[in-house]
């Protein structure tokens, strides 16, 4: 046990009360691995540190890193328009979606199911939910676009970007092979969502795995600022927040005091947090992973329970702050 006792007591206590099926916990600074821990069983077997989980959402930040890359090397900005990489996007709307709309879930592209298979074609479905800049709600089908910009920009298939992101963090567990894990999302068919389906989609804005040390490794790049990911200049700009006095709608509304940035959730004014500068992204099944630069500390949470276990009532601000406190 360390110093981050009460927040390994806080998994712990929801994995033995039922709440959540399987836990990892791990916390990192900029220097290394703090501690590392494993919860509960699946399919007869104990969870371990090293296993795969299914990350979901936060695929969508590292998909923004990889974009971030292609800007840094002079062959996007926030503004390259989506219809540059796909022309026939926007057909019969007044507006131009850029880069910028994509990443900050502003792009007004109608939303379909997460399982739903045919991602381009449904990016070229007519109508909007609304002009885009003007209003923000959460997209995971905007990532497709990210997706087809870094392919046009790059010249070679997303997932190799995504895979780059993993080998400059020195993450190599990034896979989008759903059989690495063992831990499918309990209860996924009762919150509308076919996993088979979804999984075989590799979708740019949910469909990537990994190690808890993988993303581990990835805030402790962010932590240490030095580079291996993006420049520091880069790391400011994707912090800065993009939804700064627009409407909000469901399920990220004003009153959740959180922005969003290049990807990143800016929980700046979360108001049940005791830390103000901590980014990150959540995950469908539950997945957590937080950053916050001014105590150096970054934490993993990975478990399995569809549609995540705030439907369930578990608070995860608890967690952050027993991890703020500590750290």
């Amino acid at each position: 046990m360390t110093h981050f006792d009460h927040a390994f007591d806080w998994v712990r206590r929801n994995v033995g009360d039922g709440l959540l099926p399987t836990a990892v916990l791990g916390i990192a600074n900029a220097d290394g691995v703090i501690a590392l821990d494993a919860f509960g069983g699946s399919a007869g077997a104990p969870v371990t540190v090293d296993d795969h989980y299914p990350l979901f959402s936060i695929t969508k930040p590292i998909v923004g890193l990889a974009a971030l890359r292609l800007i840094e090397q002079g062959r996007l900005t926030p503004e390259t328009p989506l219809n540059t990489a796909i022309p026939d996007f926007g057909t019969g709307r007044d507006d131009v979606v850029r880069l910028r709309h994509l990443v900050s879930h502003t792009s007004g592209i109608v939303e379909p199911p997460m399982d739903a298979a045919g991602l381009r074609e449904l990016l070229l479905a007519p109508g909007r939910d609304f002009a885009a800049g003007t209003v923000s709600r959460y997209s995971t089908i905007a990532f497709e676009g990210i997706a087809a910009l870094i392919e046009q920009a790059s010249g070679a298939r997303w997932q190799r970007a995504v895979a780059e992101v993993g080998e400059r963090a020195d993450a190599p567990g990034f896979t989008f092979d759903a059989s690495a894990s063992p831990h499918r999302p309990v209860d996924a068919a009762a919150q509308g969502v076919d996993y088979a389906r979804f999984a075989a989609l590799e979708h740019p804005g949910a469909g990537l795995l990994a190690t808890a040390t993988d993303l581990l490794a990835v805030g402790r790049a962010l932590l240490a600022n030095d580079g291996r990911l993006v420049a520091s200049v880069t790391r400011d700009a994707m912090l800065r927040p993009l939804t700064s006095g627009l409407p909000r709608l469901e399920p990220y509304t004003l009153d959740r005091g959180q922005d969003w940035a290049f990807t990143w959730n800016v929980r700046n004014r979360a108001p049940g947090l005791l830390a103000t500068d901590t980014f990150g992204h959540g995950g469908w099944a539950g997945t957590e992973f937080w950053v916050t630069p001014s105590l150096g500390v970054c934490f993993v949470l990975f478990t399995n329970i569809g549609g995540g276990f705030r439907r369930l009532g578990v608070d995860a601000d608890q967690l952050h702050n027993a991890v703020a406190a500590a750290a």
